[in-house]
C-alpha cells in the first residue's frame, strides 16, 4: 500500500511538471496623451481678396415648403 501510494504521488508529480506552461506576455498599458499648456499666439494673417458683389436675379422667387406631417398610424 505504501509503495503504490508513493508511486502514485511520484507519477502525478512528474505528470504535472511535464505539462507545458503557457508563456505570459505583459502588454504595457496604453499611454494617454495629455495636452500641455497653450503656446504663444501667432501673427495675424493678411486679409484675403474680397470677391465682386453678385447681381440681383431677374426671375420669379420660388419657395418650396415641406409637406404637412401626416397623422400617425396605429
Amino acid at each position: 500500500m505504501n509503495r503504490s501510494l508513493l508511486l502514485a504521488a511520484l507519477f502525478s508529480t512528474l505528470a504535472l511538471v511535464a505539462c507545458e506552461k503557457p508563456t505570459v506576455v505583459n502588454v504595457p498599458a496604453a499611454t494617454v496623451a495629455v495636452p500641455g499648456p497653450a503656446g504663444p499666439q501667432g501673427a495675424t494673417g493678411s486679409e484675403g481678396v474680397k470677391g465682386d458683389t453678385g447681381s440681383s436675379g431677374a426671375g420669379t422667387t420660388v419657395v418650396v415648403t415641406p409637406p404637412a406631417a401626416s397623422a400617425p398610424t396605429n
